[in-house]
């Protein structure tokens, strides 16, 4: 075997090559610290003074010991286990949660491929070769080479894409935040819902057992001829009649269950065991929310959302902008061939272009395209500025309902006070055959009425306070990444 050998001459043939590739590499670096060319973007244009104070807020009613981070775990001011356990699991385990973080994944990568068209590109190859023809001896043939291109971003097209895809990224984050607001805020809203179901059916059943009770007295009366069947017939009726209310309110506490199981992610029927116990309505008071101001809104989950989508648009005008101008681009090539590692007739093939592409002529596409991106901007600050406006009316029209329904529970409370004395005095008295059947009819009837309407209006003021919490956005860290909202980072 022939010794391997290097020839004089390889040497200054290697240092070449090593400028080259140094050269390359260069072109390498340099490319990943380019800079954004500044660039004049339009304004975002959208003027919002939010009021110094909730037009439904009353002197007293706030409490100004707590401020906005106290949002961002409101359910637990229901004080109710269960009701945070339900929270909890569906924070993790919802549906429409994982669909926003697939999202948000999607946006994390587009925001590093903008990144990557910033820096060069190099690209390698390599190739070896073994031949013999009859009569000779074998020859081994390499071939290595090294490419890299680089566009320099004079004009910021490559920026402003990179800039454009950050802010949609930080869209992302805060829509994946809005995303376990509305879950937390559907769960709780369910759950309270659930209960007062299941309140108003235990009246239900009471007002069925007072009717069938009344029907049994009607029932001796009859027989012992006090009484026609005419009562026998009106008693029968209220009974059927109460009878009647428990279908519906079974079948609407079964729902409530399914709703809730499949908002934690589980199969409808997961958790009936869990929720069949009837348990008290949950109550919170509206202190919190009352305290804080309205510029709190800025914080919400969905106007940070509809602010980032909107510095997006203004970064894709300055992209659009941008591509109007000429390319730059920068193009090096490394090449080595030869017959073996020890040959000293190797050849060596370098390149260094440099090109610059623009189009001349393009019929104004290129302006349509700038248009399109203003367009687009104006829609994002017509969204911001709306997305505002209706988080200031979902709060304002929450207090109103919840000061409505404070006033009507108070009513109500004190008519069922009253209802129970009555419908007692007149079963009393008609045992005792001093008041007619229709007395009797009417006050149990006045009795269930009241009863009902204060275990719905309880249900509905919890209702008032979960559309409260969620219309301030309760669930935001401030000043934090709204990935990292208390739902997990994704």
């Amino acid at each position: 075997m022939k010794p391997f050998t290097r020839s004089p001459f390889a040497m200054p043939a290697m240092q070449r090559e090593l400028r080259v590739l140094s050269a390359l590499l260069a072109l390498a670096v340099l490319g990943a610290c380019a800079q954004l060319r500044p660039v004049s973007l339009p304004p975002a244009g959208v003027a919002f003074e939010p009021p110094p104070a909730w037009s439904s807020a009353k002197a007293g009613d706030a409490s100004p010991g707590e401020g906005a981070a106290a949002l961002a775990s409101w359910w637990r001011r229901f004080n109710d286990a269960l009701l945070e356990q339900l929270v909890a699991r569906a924070l993790q385990a919802n549906t429409s949660i994982a669909q926003a973080r697939g999202v948000l994944r999607q946006a994390r990568a587009a925001r590093d491929a903008s990144a990557a068209g910033l820096a060069a590109t190099v690209t390698g190859s390599g190739q070896a070769q073994r031949s013999k023809l009859d009569g000779t001896a074998p020859t081994n043939s390499y071939n290595l080479g090294f490419d890299a291109r680089w566009e320099p971003d004079v004009f910021g097209a490559n920026g402003h894409a990179l800039a454009a895809s950050a802010a949609t990224l930080q869209a992302s984050a805060a829509s994946l935040a809005a995303a376990q607001v509305s879950v937390a805020a559907e769960v709780a809203r369910s759950y309270i819902e659930l209960r007062g179901v299941q309140l108003r059916l235990a009246i239900a059943r009471d007002n069925l057992a007072s009717q069938q009770s009344t029907l049994e007295i009607t029932n001796w009366r009859v027989q012992a001829g006090m009484l026609t069947s005419l009562e026998q017939q009106q008693a029968i009726t209220a009974a059927a009649q109460a009878a009647a209310q428990l279908p519906p309110l079974e079948s609407a506490a079964a729902q409530l269950r399914h709703a809730l199981a499949v908002l934690c992610g589980q199969a409808p029927a997961a958790l009936d065991a869990l929720l069949a116990p009837a348990l008290a309505i949950p109550e919170a008071g509206a202190q919190l929310a009352l305290s804080l101001p309205a510029a709190t809104l800025r914080q919400r989950a969905d106007v940070r959302a509809a602010e980032f989508e909107l510095e997006a648009a203004r970064a894709r005008v300055g992209q659009a902008d941008a591509a109007r101008y000429p390319v730059f681009r920068l193009d090096g090539s490394l090449g080595l061939s030869g017959l073996g590692l020890g040959a000293s007739g190797g050849t060596l093939l370098r390149t260094l272009l440099g090109a610059v592409t623009g189009n001349v002529l393009d019929g104004g596409a290129g302006k349509a395209q700038l248009e399109v991106q203003r367009g687009a901007l104006a829609q994002a600050q017509a969204v911001y500025l709306a997305t505002l406006l209706g988080a200031l009316q979902e709060v304002e029209d929450a207090l109103s309902a919840l000061a409505g329904d404070r006033v009507r529970l108070d009513h109500l409370r004190l008519a069922a006070g009253a209802a129970d004395s009555a419908a007692l005095l007149a079963r009393q008295r008609y045992a005792s055959g001093l008041v007619d059947f229709q007395t009797v009819l009417e006050t149990q009837r006045a009795l269930y009425s009241s009863q009902d309407g204060v275990a719905a209006t309880s249900a509905a003021l919890g209702g008032d306070l979960v559309r409260l919490y969620k219309a301030l956005g309760g669930g935001w860290q401030p000043d934090g990444d709204p990935a990292a909202y208390a739902g997990g980072t994704p």
